[in-house]
């Protein structure tokens, strides 16, 4: 990295290195989220042929270890892979050293740097690059990404997140009221300073009027990042389109779903008609437009030249349909009182309607039964052809595969 504004995002993460974590909590949980937890890459990046022992994952910008804690804890439960670990702060390096301790991994490889200088290191090629929530603190966000490019090998993926800036409104005019005030201060009293703004904060500014961020509530560590940070923007959809584009790459998939459907967002059915009609980027980009609740985009992406991502056929007999983030005894009970569930949309309460016949559907989906097992068993309880097998199938799948409680594997396909 170089300059001063580099520098100063260095020095911010030495100080507070984020997000906030404690190695001693291994031990009670595994902090699992998107982008990168394993059975969601391979889907939106392998088509879900399950990754082999050669398997080799970046984490680019990994903080204090979320994401590689992660991904290296879940391979090593299966006994393949390897992941690099990379990040300009000794700070966070050391907590995600100690959470991999505490946990006895031994399948992570630890780097000191920065991404803009990967291709020199020796590291890649890579299957899969992770970068969550990095290159938005970057002077140059496509000079980033085209780096992470240059180690991913051709048939693999990125999983990413950057800021979206409808969610985080208020959050911009507050870091440059703070960047006025306090500028010239160490660390530690920028924050006590910021904390004593924000204690008086006119309730009609629209920081203190957002639900969607919380970040300063939860640590000193996470104040600093949101309110703080020396080097933050945030990108559209059309920005992030066209940031991928440069790079080579097309997406994948976005996360979740139906955040970024625009259809229960639009009442009038000829406005609704015409947003089918667009392009699905288009029809996300007009989703966050019209939602304005995006504090975030998380995203898969591959080569442009790779027909892989986003998914096997849903339809043939070998796929395994893998429930998750949700109870499944819970949801086969609450589908057998009612056929729909609340969920929550893009910070939005949403009612999740399924077809006739999901309960019993569902309460075969063990993480191990294909399609074809699946049909043979539930044709056992009740009459159902092929056909409508399918149909009933493909809706529960689309539906759930939307809310990210779906994805299906290939595991006779595996890499």
């Amino acid at each position: 990295m170089s300059g001063d504004g580099d520098e100063a995002v260095r020095a911010q993460y030495e100080a507070y290195p984020y997000p906030q974590r404690d190695p001693a909590d291994e031990a009670k949980r595994l902090i699992a989220g998107s982008p990168s937890e394993l059975v969601e890459l391979e889907h939106y990046v392998f088509d879900g042929r399950p990754v082999g022992a050669a398997f080799r994952a970046l984490v680019a910008g990994g903080g204090t270890g979320d994401g590689t804690i992660m991904l290296a804890q879940q391979l090593a439960d299966r006994g393949v892979g390897h992941v690099t670990y990379l990040d300009v702060s000794s700070a966070s390096r050391a907590t995600c050293e100690a959470r991999a301790t505490a946990r006895g991994l031994t399948n992570i490889d630890f780097r000191s740097g920065s991404l803009l200088d990967v291709a020199d290191m020796g590291v890649g090629p890579f299957d899969y690059v992770d970068c969550c929530g990095v290159l938005h603190h970057l002077d140059d966000p496509a000079a980033g990404l085209a780096a992470l490019v240059s180690v991913l090998k051709p048939d693999g993926g990125l999983g990413l997140m950057l800021y979206g800036p409808y969610g985080r409104t208020g959050v911009y005019a507050l870091q440059g009221a703070l960047r006025r005030l306090t500028t010239d201060l160490a660390p530690a009293e920028k924050v006590a300073r910021a904390k004593t703004l924000l204690a008086g904060l006119p309730k009609e500014h629209w920081f203190a009027r957002n639900p969607y961020v919380g970040d300063h509530k939860v640590s000193d560590a996470g104040l600093y990042d949101l309110l703080l940070h020396s080097r933050d923007r945030a990108f559209t959809i059309d920005e992030i389109a066209e940031l991928a584009d440069g790079a080579g790459l097309r997406l994948t998939g976005l996360l979740p779903g139906a955040a970024y459907d625009p259809a229960g967002l639009i009442p009038d059915a000829d406005l609704r008609k015409r947003a089918r009609a667009l392009p699905w980027l288009q029809r996300a980009a007009l989703a966050e437009e019209l939602a304005g609740s995006h504090k975030t985009h998380v995203f898969y992406a591959v080569r442009a030249d790779n027909d892989a991502g986003g998914g096997a056929d849903p339809a043939a007999p070998e796929v395994v349909p893998l429930l998750r983030r949700i109870d499944r005894t819970a949801l086969v009970k609450a589908l057998r009182q009612r056929p729909s569930f609340a969920a929550e949309v893009a910070g939005r309460r949403a009612t999740v309607v399924l077809p006739q016949g999901a309960a019993a559907l569902i309460d075969l989906f063990d993480g191990r039964r294909d399609l074809a097992t699946i049909h043979r068993l539930l044709q056992a309880q009740q009459p159902v052809d092929r056909k409508a097998f399918d149909r009933l199938w493909l809706a529960v799948y689309r539906v759930l595969n939307d809310l990210d409680m779906l994805l299906i594997s290939r595991p006779d396909l595996a890499r």
